[in-house]
């Protein structure tokens, strides 16, 4: 508990970014539109055909999910040629998956520097949900929190982030085929960036990722299928709104400075009321539906009646609904789950004042695959900063 409290709750400066090698293809994945349309000139495209053949390779890629050029069948062989010389379509790779006794997927993920990262998919009646991770590790540690204890090494690209939903369509087999009746029906719907790491701590890559995600060309999913979960990083919550427009969710968890300084320490740089007002303005920004306040139910800390009705009355004047999360133990968590009758009346008083409060059923808990589980067990062994540089490709004999 004291080594979280003194662990940095703000975005570690000196964390190194990935940079692409210098030498080499250049992976099309994760590029925006502009950015691959100035790719393919500065690869021989002419620029009057840049924008039609980006049209084209978009759909490819993210559409059809095609990865190899030859495939490519309305490009001239010549064109296709060129392509494979200087680009390649590649993705993070699944090192292992396991799937839960309910049905849950849990990928461990293999990204550039060989550091790993965990994808969850949850299958439901009415949609299919795949948690995405946008760090490796996480630089907020919020002591409930497994992926809390592990130091953050660093952001994701907006590659790998998109690559994890790509992965995820290629293990349900979902990508359409040329020729067959269209399936409307998606076994991907949604998609949470509730993984690993603080997604506005890493804001031009998941936003990148998630335009890429939304484009109506390609993965065509809509900004309400899309939540982006916040601890509350209040500088980028407006830019969230402008820029990305997809639903909110913040990890709130308490209803005092005091309890929520030791749950979810960000709280010390931006407490209960300054997020509060900045989350008022959100709904009005991005045209967007209800925040979800996610709260996770912690026995004797934050789960009395009292609290119950503090939160009910912070939120007056958001949309909102509340999200009740049964804590999901793991070894060593200085935590325990409330009872189920606590977190009913819990959820009874909130509903009583007019906000939905589902109660989240656990998923995947038997594979670790459940809300604050998620840690890749290669991670654990803290590396230097200078292994980090090297595997990141920032020094000598990068990977």
């Amino acid at each position: 508990m004291t080594e979280a409290h003194a662990a940095p709750i703000t975005q570690d400066v000196l964390t190194i970014p990935r940079r692409e090698a210098a030498e080499g293809k250049r992976n099309l994945v994760g590029l925006t539109r502009e950015q691959m349309r100035l790719a393919l000139i500065e690869a021989g495209t002419p620029e009057k055909q840049a924008k039609m053949r980006l049209n084209q390779l978009w759909q490819w890629v993210y559409h059809w999910g095609v990865r190899d050029f030859d495939a490519m069948t309305n490009l001239a062989k010549p064109y296709r040629a060129l392509l494979a010389e200087h680009f390649e379509i590649r993705l993070p790779e699944i090192v292992s998956r396991q799937v839960s006794e309910d049905g849950t997927r849990k990928y461990l993920v293999r990204i550039n520097g060989g550091h790993e990262v965990e994808t969850v998919y949850i299958p439901e009646e009415d949609r299919g949900t795949l948690c995405i991770s946008s760090q490796v590790g996480c630089t907020l540690t919020c002591s409930f929190c497994h992926t809390g204890t592990q130091k953050l090494v660093r952001n994701l690209t907006a590659a790998e982030i998109v690559g994890q939903v790509m992965l995820a369509r290629d293990d349900l087999g979902e990508w359409p085929e040329p020729g067959a009746p269209k399936d409307e029906t998606r076994l991907l719907s949604n998609v949470v960036l509730m993984g690993m790491g603080e997604p506005l701590y890493n804001f031009d890559n998941v936003r990148d990722a998630m335009k890429i995600t939304m484009d109506g060309e390609g993965l065509a999913l809509s900004r309400r299928r899309i939540t982006l979960s916040t601890s509350g990083v209040v500088p980028e919550i407006a830019r969230t709104a402008e820029e990305i427009g997809c639903l909110l969710a913040v990890s709130f968890h308490a209803t005092t400075d005091e309890v929520r300084d030791r749950l979810v320490p960000i709280n010390k740089r931006w407490n209960i009321e300054t997020l509060l007002a900045a989350l008022k303005e959100y709904p009005r920004l991005s045209n967007s539906e209800r925040i979800t306040f996610e709260y996770v139910m912690l026995d004797g800390v934050n789960d009395s009646d009292a609290d119950a009705r503090r939160l009910v009355k912070l939120i007056e004047g958001i949309p909102a609904k509340v999200n009740l999360i049964p804590f999901n133990e793991w070894p060593g968590a200085p935590y325990k789950r409330s009872s189920n009758n606590r977190i009913r009346a819990f959820a009874d008083i909130v509903h009583k004042a007019g906000y939905a409060s589902p109660i989240r059923t656990p998923r995947g808990e038997d594979i670790m695959a459940a809300c604050g589980q998620l840690k890749s067990a290669t991670e654990r062994a803290r590396k230097s900063r200078a292994e980090i540089a090297r595997e990141a490709g920032m020094g000598s004999g990068a990977a």
